[in-house]
């Protein structure tokens, strides 16, 4: 009886609503009271998720020109993964507060730097000083229950990703054991000088969205990364990569590894950079080169590759963490920011990129950097900025990685809608500062785009995984989703 009353109070309601409000009623009373001829349609609307998804899937095209010959290098490994709060228990180590170090010489010191970035949610990698101490963790890590070795290293990871199309022909330099050896995909072809009688193992230490350890909980999943790797520390397969290529002859080169000298010391990657770039310069300069960035703590380090890397590449990747770095090194845009808090503001983000290609690419069409595109990505979303005539494609290449992103972390091959959420801010600006310009996200064409002078600058949500699987080189799968999905417009120019 209370079901009637209710009904006849809320027709009552509506009634009054229409005769002394608005002719128009409210979409909920309408369907609740079901009169007809009043009730509006009563099918079920697509959440916003799905329909970004089906947008994706209707606008991702490859391009007319595509890769044939992809050459990857030069760090390679394999990483063992394991929960970093089950490991860090299992060595007997206790919580207590965080703390970054550039290097880690104990277990303590690798306690603190988890911690330190567990509590921001934040992704980084380190090297570990003491061999004897780190091989120890590593059989732990490796004996932990539920450890699972993978591909590792951001060459390989990016390899592996290439191979997944099968018309395309990938080449990979680095130190590869037997193991990584026997884990790579077929189609991935080794250069006999890059194989090596031992592998090169990297911990992953994991966390999941809201874990606890001690006082510390992590707003989101990640993880923290750390070795002792002398091989790819040196870049030791530079110079066989840049051999390799004059046979192998790509259409395409990604270079990844640098910030794995970091830990080696300032007289190594010094000398060692300069070497980097001598070899680079030898790479025919209609060849475009891919730049894939990692965690950097030292900001001399993060300068001389600004300075000395940076301008001889054609196209770089990034996450949120390594462009506010790169900003704070080089006192650019918004350096004086400890950190992002939540989503990166749009505005800042655009702010840095477009500072870069400024300083260090080819926004001015004087300058000879051969810089021309940086593809950033943070959890909630993407951004292709590109120099204006280089690159095309460009809003498939972005939606395409912020796809794989979706589907990737959750362990899928295509997204699951039920699995993931929108993060990303449907309304925001251009520039942090003035003059800006009011943008805003139209989920069934989920690209917008503003330009700053000759910069072109693409922006796509990423559809969040609710329970990640695994984060572990996601980056790198974004990166190389982009770069098949891009094409170069003009040759590299001289």
């Amino acid at each position: 009886m209370w079901r009637k009353a209710s009904a006849a109070a809320l027709l009552a309601l509506a009634v009054g609503y229409f005769y002394y409000g608005s002719p128009e009623l409210p979409e909920h009373i309408l369907q609740y009271v079901g009169l007809p001829g009043l009730q509006t349609s009563t099918a079920p609307q697509s959440s916003l998720e799905e329909v970004i998804s089906s947008a994706w899937e209707a606008l991702i095209t490859l391009p007319s020109r595509q890769w044939s010959k992809v050459a990857v290098g030069v760090n390679a490994c394999v990483d063992v993964v394991v929960s970093g709060v089950g490991l860090l228990q299992a060595l007997a180590v206790d919580p207590g507060a965080g703390s970054d170090h550039e290097v880690l010489h104990s277990k303590e010191d690798l306690k603190e730097a988890f911690i330190h970035y567990m509590a921001r949610g934040a992704a980084a990698e380190r090297f570990f000083s003491d061999q004897e101490v780190f091989h120890r963790i590593a059989r732990a890590a490796a004996e932990y229950p539920g450890a699972k070795l993978y591909v590792g290293g951001n060459a390989a990871l990016i390899g592996q990703k290439f191979a997944t199309y099968p018309d395309l022909m990938v080449l990979l330099c680095g130190p590869v054991g037997p193991k990584l050896h026997e884990m790579l995909d077929e189609q991935i072809v080794v250069p006999p000088e890059s194989l090596q009688e031992t592998d090169e193992y990297h911990l992953i230490l994991e966390y999941k969205a809201g874990e606890q350890w001690g006082s510390t909980q992590a707003p989101q999943a990640n993880r923290f990364i750390f070795s002792h790797d002398v091989s790819n520390g040196g870049m030791s397969s530079l110079e066989t990569f840049v051999a390799s290529l004059e046979e192998f002859e790509p259409d395409l080169v990604v270079l990844s590894g640098l910030h794995m000298m970091e830990g080696q010391g300032r007289a190594l990657w010094e000398a060692r950079l300069k070497e980097a770039v001598a070899a680079i310069s030898e790479i025919r300069r209609d060849i475009p080169i891919h730049l894939e960035l990692a965690s950097l703590t030292d900001k001399d380090f993060m300068n001389s590759i600004m300075e000395e890397v940076m301008p001889v590449v054609s196209s770089i990747g990034l996450n949120e963490q390594e462009l506010l770095f790169l900003s704070q090194a080089g006192a650019g845009p918004h350096a004086e920011l400890p950190s992002w808090k939540g989503v990166p503001d749009v505005g800042r983000v655009s702010d840095i990129l477009l500072w870069i290609l400024e300083r260090h690419g080819r926004s001015d069409p004087a300058s000879e950097a051969d810089l021309t595109r940086i593809h950033f990505h943070t959890l909630a979303y993407h951004i292709l900025a590109t120099v204006e005539g280089h690159w095309g494609n460009q809003a498939a290449a972005v939606m395409a990685g912020a796809r794989v992103a979706s589907s990737q972390a959750c362990g899928l091959r295509s997204v699951d809608v039920g699995k993931v959420q929108l993060r990303a801010p449907l309304e925001f600006s251009s520039s942090h500062g003035e003059p800006r310009e009011a943008l805003t996200l139209d989920p069934a064409r989920p690209v917008t785009v503003w330009r700053r002078g000759n910069v072109t600058f693409h922006f796509t949500p990423v559809l969040v995984c609710k329970q990640p699987l695994r984060t572990v080189g996601l980056g790198d799968a974004i990166s190389a989703e982009g770069l098949v999905y891009s094409e170069v417009k003009t040759p590299q120019p001289f």
